[in-house]
């Protein structure tokens, strides 16, 4: 497994990823966090559970897609 950037971010606080995608966090209740994420239309955004369990394992070996399993846009 690769190491793993943790961050704390308060209600209202965001991060960027790779300069293009902004996740905000837009509340908290219980043990549920809302979040917010704004990205190009080109960058497809799944809840995990909905990604393949076949193209995790093969993004899962270097984070990147393989050249036959592209990245779709939204």
């Amino acid at each position: 497994m690769v190491a793993m950037l943790v961050l704390s971010r308060k209600v209202g606080e965001a991060i960027v990823l790779a300069g293009t995608v902004t996740v905000y966090v837009l509340g908290i209740e219980h043990d549920r966090v809302k979040i917010g994420v704004d990205a190009p239309p080109d960058v497809l955004v799944l809840r995990s559970e909905l990604v393949p369990q076949e193209r995790r394992a093969d993004d899962d070996a270097d984070g990147e897609p393989r050249a036959g399993n592209p990245r779709r846009p939204r």
